[in-house]
């Protein structure tokens, strides 16, 4: 289903009989925002409402330019909000980068208490939690406060315990080999971004 073809009314009233879930992909292997990535695409060929707001990434990275999700989820329809400053465990201000996730927090919960979207994928919140930028109190409320119908997919590494508790299904992805720590191969266009 494309922008142009919107379900209709009866439509969206099936998908919001639904049993809500709150998703948690973590752990220290990849593809935690993959595997987010591939439930919205599933979604939306399912004519529902979704997006993720990225917590670590920036619109457009001098690294790498405009990431691949990014271009992909606009051919699809549907948005990635990146709302970050980039990768900030380097950091050399982390007042900014707090102030940062509080700009952006504060674009999560709107999204999470709307009732326009059926999924809204928080991607790599957990980081969020780590550097105490969040609380997951805060988080946890607001969640529990969304709209009936809402699916919430949370990412990151080390997902903290009362996250995990909150949560109907938990994944965590656990690095087996790694072609960077065994043939020092760096991040590619197409795998990583």
């Amino acid at each position: 289903m494309t922008e142009s073809t919107p379900p209709t009314p009866a439509a969206r009233a099936a998908r919001r009989k639904r049993t809500p879930l709150v998703i948690v992909n973590t752990g220290n292997g990849k593809g935690k925002t993959t595997a987010a990535l591939g439930t919205l695409m599933r979604a939306v060929a399912h004519g529902f409402k979704v997006v993720m707001l990225q917590f670590i990434k920036t619109t457009e990275d001098p690294r790498f330019g405009i990431y691949g999700e990014i271009q992909s989820a606009a051919k699809l329809g549907f948005e990635i909000l990146p709302l970050g400053n980039g990768f900030t465990w380097d950091t050399n201000n982390p007042e900014q980068d707090r102030q940062t996730a509080r700009q952006a927090w504060e674009v999560c919960k709107e999204k999470l208490l709307s009732p326009e979207y059926d999924i809204v994928a928080l991607d790599e919140i957990t980081y969020a939690f780590t550097f105490g930028w969040l609380t997951t109190d805060e988080v946890i409320e607001t969640i529990r406060n969304r709209p009936a119908h809402m699916h919430v997919i949370l990412t990151g590494r080390d997902a903290p315990p009362d996250i995990v508790e909150m949560a109907d299904l938990v994944t965590e992805m656990r690095e087996v080999k790694h072609p960077f720590t065994t043939r020092r191969v760096v991040a590619q266009v197409g795998i990583e971004f």
